[in-house]
C-alpha cells in the first residue's frame, strides 16, 4: 500500500514503481520467466466454422483485409486473433544461478490447448508466483500475455495471479516486454525479436520455419515437433537479448539445457 501526502508524491512512486521493470539490471535474473507462444487458427479450414462464427469472423477480419480477399481466402491468419485461434504451445525459460555460474533452462507446454494451458497456470502458481517474479516476452503486452488470458477464460481456467490484470495499475503489473525496452519511448516502433537479436550480435540460431509458416506445418505437415524447436530458440533469443540490454555476455551451448516439463 501506498501512503502520500499530495498527488504529486503519489505520481512520483508510482513512476519509480513503473521505471523499476524498465530497467533490466535491477531485477535478478532468476526472478523472470522468458516465453512464446505459437498460435493457429481453432479450425483447420473455413468452412469448419459454423455460420455465425463466419460473419464474426468476416467482420472482425474487414479492416485488415484488402478489398479482393475474401474472409475465407483471409482465415489463414485466424491465428492472430485469441477469439478465433488456439495456443499450441507455450515454451519457457528460466535461470538458475548458482555463484558465478549461471544456466538456462528450457521446456514446452503442448498438446490440447485446455491442458497445457492449465499446466502452464499451474507451473506460474507452484513456481513463479510470487511478488518478485515477473513474466518476459517479445511483443508479449500486446499479444502473447493478452492472447493467453483470453484463451484461459475461454477454456474456463481461471486467471494466475501473473496474468489477472483486472484493477490493477501500471506499477502492479509483473510484465516485461523486451520490444518495449528497446523502444526507449518511441511508442510507434516495432522491432522483430530477429531484427533486435542481429544488430545486438547475437548468433542466430538456425530456423527451418517462421511465424508465417506455423498454420501450414501444423495443420498440413502435422509436424509440432517442428513448431517447438521454434518456439523454444525464440524463448533462447529473448533471453539473450535480455542479456544484451543488460549489457551481459551472452549465454553458450553449455548453459543452455532443454528439461522435460
Amino acid at each position: 500500500m501506498v501512503y502520500a501526502n499530495d498527488n504529486n508524491e503519489i505520481t512520483i512512486i508510482s513512476y519509480l514503481l513503473v521505471s523499476y521493470l524498465s530497467m533490466p539490471n535491477k531485477i535478478h535474473l532468476e526472478h523472470i520467466l522468458f516465453l512464446d507462444i505459437e498460435t493457429v487458427p481453432e479450425k483447420s479450414s473455413f468452412d469448419q466454422l459454423d455460420d455465425t462464427t463466419k460473419e464474426l469472423w468476416a467482420h472482425k477480419s474487414q479492416y485488415q483485409r484488402k478489398d479482393d480477399i475474401t474472409a475465407e481466402e483471409f482465415y489463414d491468419r485466424a491465428g492472430i486473433w485469441a477469439e478465433f485461434g488456439k495456443i499450441i504451445c507455450i515454451s519457457v525459460g528460466y535461470f538458475i544461478v548458482q555463484g558465478d555460474r549461471r544456466n538456462f533452462r528450457i521446456t514446452t507446454f503442448y498438446g490440447e490447448e485446455a491442458k497445457l494451458l492449465q499446466d502452464f497456470k499451474d507451473m506460474l502458481d507452484e513456481h513463479f508466483n510470487h511478488a518478485k517474479h515477473v513474466l518476459c516476452a517479445h511483443n508479449g503486452k500486446e499479444f502473447d500475455f493478452p492472447y493467453i488470458a483470453r484463451r484461459m477464460i475461454i477454456n474456463g481456467i481461471s486467471l494466475p495471479q501473473k496474468l489477472d490484470l483486472f484493477g490493477k495499475k501500471p506499477w502492479e503489473v509483473p510484465h516485461i516486454d523486451t520490444m518495449e525496452l528497446w523502444k526507449f519511448g518511441d511508442y510507434k516502433h516495432y522491432t522483430s525479436l530477429k531484427l533486435m537479436a542481429h544488430v545486438l550480435g547475437i548468433p542466430s540460431p538456425k530456423e527451418d520455419i517462421d511465424g508465417g509458416m506455423v498454420r501450414s506445418v501444423y495443420y498440413e505437415q502435422n509436424d509440432l515437433k517442428r513448431i517447438i524447436k521454434y518456439c523454444e530458440l525464440d524463448v533462447l533469443t529473448t533471453a539473450q537479448v535480455y542479456l544484451r540490454l543488460r549489457n551481459e555476455a551472452l549465454l553458450n551451448d553449455n548453459e543452455v539445457k532443454k528439461v522435460a516439463k
